[in-house]
């Protein structure tokens, strides 16, 4: 889709798009259209349910007075709770009614409301983000009907008083929009598709943008003594492997500067290994790398907006599959960090794989924090469901960052406590850990698993399984199985707070 910024003008060709406030209050924009089209946009208003309600649209075929072809008049609720989070969801609503509709352009002219907290700039740029995400298709595979999914609405101009502002900020949005579709596609893809290989080949060719990215195989791997990783993928006729991406773009003052570290769980496709998931809990498990997707959309839309910072992202990539060489329950491993760990369930493997990949992330660069992202567990669902991604955490600090980061974005996060209480729930009677610890409190003693791993550098782990995907389109951003959540509260966190 192109979008394209542009000076308030005459009502254009193609569906026109204005805003109204809490009480069906017309803005400016949709007050002319309303005389334009000789008071059809009011007496429209006067017949309809329609109240200014934010997510509330209201729409009808222009009269021949007007260019437009039709005038959609946008709720935008409270003056003083409409955000750019209230702004994105406006246009994604938008664009979800007109992508196949038929029409093939669109002109958004909303006006910022009165005492309204954003500036039209970047209003404008956060309506171009809405409308780009809501955007986003995954037709790859399909051979028919192809008309009845094939977008037809192809140019959206968002007009403003400040069009080079919003192309300033548009300019560091457009970035993260592509990490988030770079995310979507991996998680999306078929897992006959996109297995460990397959991954870090679509990584390897970021380097265009000016990233560093090394692929370590199964032998540098066992080299490194990375046996809980290697455990996991030993059964599948796939070669695990770890992605190393680097983006060095300190300032020259602060070149040397220690990176910040993202660390993903890319098991590729989960079967529960010999500790075998039912069918129906198989469905869906080519997303339980949806962690190294975040991480790797991530390091894309920094690279690609030229932070600057050092950042480094590392993903483990996998497949836990059964055969007769997978991991047994009962089997004892030696990590990289030469802790044993006891493996009492095959399909607690992700916790296996970050174990290895953050000590080697910690012990090689030395970072002044390390952040990991996994789809880790079902009990992080059971508490929060689809809207928040859980945080676990040693640092209250970046606890707090991670979170006011989240609330920005609209990507938000929940803490949970940890303690030796939880810790004594994974203690082994032969090994340093066993690598589940019950039936209760699953997410926090994963966390305290992974907690073992963490030298005294600055950690925190996000449970991104309630978030990662979805069943059914109910997140107005995210038109897709695959979200892409992860890539925008990791880029917020680095902007805000990393790159002064």
């Amino acid at each position: 889709m192109q979008i394209s910024f542009a000076a308030p003008s005459d009502i254009r060709a193609g569906a026109l798009i204005v805003g109204a406030g809490e009480g069906a209050a017309l803005t400016p924009a949709a007050a002319r259209a309303d005389a334009a089209s000789g008071g059809a946009l009011s007496r429209a208003v006067k017949s309809s349910r329609f109240t200014g309600k934010s997510g509330q649209m209201l729409e009808l075929l222009a009269p021949a007075s007007v260019k437009a072809s039709r005038i959609i008049l946008a709720g935008m609720g409270k003056a003083e709770e409409f955000s750019a989070v209230s702004a994105e969801h406006l246009a994604a609503g938008v664009v979800a009614k007109l992508l196949t509709s038929g029409e093939t352009e669109a002109t958004f002219q909303i006006d910022v409301p009165k005492d309204g907290k954003l500036k039209p700039g970047a209003l404008a740029a956060h309506l171009a983000m809405g409308a780009k995400l809501r955007s986003y298709r995954f037709v790859t595979y399909r051979t028919k009907d192809l008309e009845d999914h094939q977008p037809t609405l192809t140019k959206v101009t968002i007009a403003t008083r400040n069009a080079d502002a919003a192309k300033r900020e548009w300019k560091s949005l457009e970035p993260v929009a592509n990490g988030m579709f770079f995310a979507r596609d991996v998680v999306n893809e078929p897992p006959n598709v996109l297995f460990p290989a397959e991954f870090s080949a679509r990584a390897k060719a970021l380097t265009k943008l000016g990233l560093k990215v090394e692929v370590l195989g199964e032998a540098e791997m066992k080299k490194l003594g990375m046996n809980a990783l290697l455990g996991v993928g030993q059964g599948s006729e796939r070669e695990s492997q770890l992605v190393v991406m680097q983006w060095n773009g300190a300032a020259r003052k602060d070149k040397d500067k220690p990176p910040v570290a993202f660390v993903g769980k890319g098991v590729c496709f989960d079967s529960g290994g010999l500790s075998l998931k039912s069918g129906a809990g198989m469905m869906g498990m080519k997303g339980d790398m949806s962690g190294a997707a975040a991480v790797t959309g991530a390091m894309m839309a920094m690279a690609a907006r030229k932070a600057r910072v050092n950042a480094v992202g590392v993903i483990g990539l996998v497949e836990n599959m059964p055969d007769g060489a997978a991991q047994r329950p009962d089997d004892v491993v030696k990590s990289m960090s030469g802790q044993t760990i006891e493996i009492l369930n095959t399909d607690a493997e992700g916790r296996l794989v970050l174990a290895d990949a953050l000590w080697y992330t910690q012990t090689r660069f030395k970072p002044r924090f390390v952040i990991d992202l996994a789809t880790l567990t079902g009990a992080i669902q059971a508490a929060l469901g689809a809207e928040y991604a859980g945080l676990f955490s040693n640092d209250d600090k970046l606890s707090e960052r991670i979170t006011d980061a989240g609330k920005i974005e609209g990507e938000t996060v929940w803490r949970f406590p940890m303690g030796a209480y939880y810790d004594k729930m994974i203690k082994s009677k032969i090994a340093d850990v066993k690598n589940i610890g019950g039936a209760f409190a699953g997410s926090i003693t994963a966390a305290q698993f992974l907690k073992r791993f963490i030298d005294k550098t600055p950690w925190a782990h996000l449970d991104i399984a309630g978030v990662a995907w979805q069943d059914n389109e109910q997140k107005p951003l995210a038109p897709s199985w695959g979200t892409g959540w992860g890539v925008r509260i990791l880029n917020r966190l680095v902007a805000d707070y990393y790159e002064k």
